[in-house]
């Protein structure tokens, strides 16, 4: 798809529009933006967005503020038109990988959706993506164009769109790695990893035994870092010892008796030693503890 000519509304703007341009900016090399609510302007673009009172995605019409709207995902969140949009190009934006782009409608596009048509339950409260992108809009104080700010916001959201497909790369490719250590590991409370991979949301799925994640940090050192109950807890399935709490350096040498034992965080979640035997180590001190 070259020369498209894309159109939108004009005026104020809101993150559904601006991630929509922002999603076909990753697939369209070349197209003509306006920002408009003429109606013959609208008729006569490739692609329409959140204007236009129709949706009809093989005609590129991505509207959904018409009577009954645009429809529903099946937990209830209305589509805007960015949810429209990564319906038809989502796939594509992610190079054909459906898992990656049910990750990025999971994680991003379907609470984008959720703001904009008001549909707030299950909705992280606090400031969200939907209202950083609504402050590109200029004050009433300011002199600024809305398209020029439009342009801007659009860069922002791609810029995030493309780090949140990063992500949603990076945790999937992940899984194999976690999976294939929890497999392999000799002591299945202790999991070891060859390097920092994200590893809760799959040792949570495929292990209830898994206590410790041993692994080397970006310095080369090594760390031990205890598993929370649930991902996004603070509490750990078995912390580690007591005693080790907020101790570095000579300190928690003397209290492990381990001379490269580094620190321990005084939340009792992660430490650290030089060397990968001796993190081995603190970790069968801790499961003994």
């Amino acid at each position: 798809m070259t020369d498209k000519t894309i159109a939108t509304h004009d005026g104020n703007f809101h993150a559904d529009d601006v991630f929509s341009v922002a999603a076909l900016k990753c697939i369209i090399p070349s197209f003509k933006l306006i920002r408009t609510r003429d109606l013959d302007v609208i008729g006569k673009a490739d692609i329409v967005i959140d204007v236009g009172g129709e949706y009809n995605a093989d005609a590129g019409r991505f509207d959904h503020h018409q009577r009954g709207g645009a429809g529903a995902r099946e937990n209830g969140i209305p589509y805007s038109s960015f949810g429209l949009i990564w319906q038809k190009y989502g796939l594509e934006i992610c190079q054909n990988n459906q898992e990656v782009a049910d990750a990025v409608d999971a994680g991003l596009v379907s609470t984008i959706d959720a703001i904009d048509c008001g549909y707030t339950e299950g909705v992280a409260q606090g400031i969200s993506l939907s209202q950083t992108i609504s402050m590109f809009n200029p004050t009433w104080q300011e002199d600024s164009h809305f398209d020029t700010c439009f342009d801007e916001a659009v860069e922002f959201a791609a810029r995030i769109l493309t780090r949140f497909i990063a992500s949603a790369s990076g945790g999937i490719s992940a899984k194999d790695i976690v999976a294939k250590a929890i497999e392999n590991a000799k002591d299945p409370r202790v999991i070891v990893l060859d390097k920092y991979t994200p590893w809760k949301r799959t040792v949570h799925a495929l292990s209830t035994e898994a206590l410790y994640m041993v692994y080397p940090s970006q310095s080369g050192q090594w760390r031990i870092q205890t598993v929370p109950v649930e991902p996004g807890s603070f509490e750990d399935r078995k912390s580690l010892p007591a005693p080790w709490a907020g101790l570095s350096g000579d300190e928690l040498k003397e209290v492990t008796g381990l001379n490269d034992a580094m620190f321990c965080h005084n939340g009792l979640f992660i430490a650290g030693a030089e060397s990968f035997e001796s993190t081995m180590k603190m970790a069968s001190i801790a499961l003994s503890a």
